[in-house]
């Protein structure tokens, strides 16, 4: 199978796209935790999902997740859902997520690509991390690839220089943690429950132990997911955790508003960066 054709790099002549791991450290200095931003590519449309991203970063989300939309998203709650079936509906295809890492890369955010497994294998796993790199991406989450099963990948971003993320859960023992760490570059990504996405009323309170078991296990980074709606919730999770990881919030405040009012989604993103602002009152230097 030929490899698809690279991806061009942003033209703009930017500095070089920031890694999941250089914010992290920005925002461990300034005494606060990340806010990391989940949205589908494709959903309303291409255009319409690089400017909702854009104004993620406008409203002061530190790292963008870009979802490859799939037909088969087992982990994903029915929000994510809905956006991802329109965006497969409109066309979206692999070739359109890097082209949006291209336009947003350089914005002042890192920004990584989160998929299933299976479209970056239809794709070809060396010609991604090749053509994602070259897009200026930060890295990739899999959520659905363990480390166990990711030699490919591995080896891939390790050649082309990108963050591989991946996922522990609070059923997650020791030696499974160290393992998951041992294995991971940028963060690791603590689901805060054992489910799919989607906004909860309240975010499970095995996270922090979570969080505190995956450092003892040595991990420099840790970002919650999986529920965090509103700021009061950022500001609980971001009290412990490195970044706070928002998905289904986002997605839903796009799919309630009138086709390109994207006012309502930069609502959500101040609340939730006013939770994140006060997560760690008097930490900042």
């Amino acid at each position: 199978m030929s490899s698809p054709t690279a991806a061009p790099h942003d033209p703009r002549g930017a500095a070089a796209p920031l890694r999941a791991g250089d914010v992290l450290e920005r925002t461990r200095a300034e005494g606060r935790p990340a806010l990391i931003g989940y949205l589908p590519v494709g959903f309303p449309d291409l255009e319409g999902s690089i400017a909702a991203a854009a104004t993620l970063i406008d409203h002061g989300v530190d790292m963008i997740e870009l979802g490859l939309p799939f037909s088969d998203p087992v982990m994903d709650g029915p929000v994510i859902q809905e956006a991802a079936t329109r965006a497969l509906a409109g066309g979206t295809r692999t070739r359109d997520v890097l082209r949006a890492v291209s336009e947003l890369s350089g914005r002042g955010a890192a920004i990584v690509v989160m998929s299933y497994w299976n479209p970056i294998l239809a794709y070809g796993v060396d010609a991604f991390a090749r053509d994602l790199a070259a897009a200026g991406g930060a890295g990739l989450i899999t959520p659905d690839l363990t480390p166990d099963e990711a030699g490919e990948w591995i080896a891939a971003s390790e050649a082309h220089g990108l963050d591989r993320v991946f996922l522990v859960a609070p059923s997650s023992p020791r030696d499974r943690l160290e393992y998951v760490v041992g294995h991971t570059r940028g963060f690791v990504y603590a689901a805060s429950t054992m489910g799919v996405t989607g906004t909860r009323t309240s975010v499970s309170a095995a996270t922090e132990g979570l969080v505190e078991r995956t450092r003892e296990a040595g991990a420099r980074n840790v970002c919650v997911g999986l529920g965090v709606s509103t700021g009061e919730q950022a500001a609980e999770v971001g009290a412990y955790a490195d970044g706070v990881i928002v998905g289904s919030a986002f997605v839903r405040a796009l799919l309630e508003a009138e086709p390109g009012d994207l006012a309502p989604l930069a609502a959500v993103a101040d609340d939730l960066r006013a939770g994140i602002d006060r997560a760690r009152p008097g930490a900042r230097p």
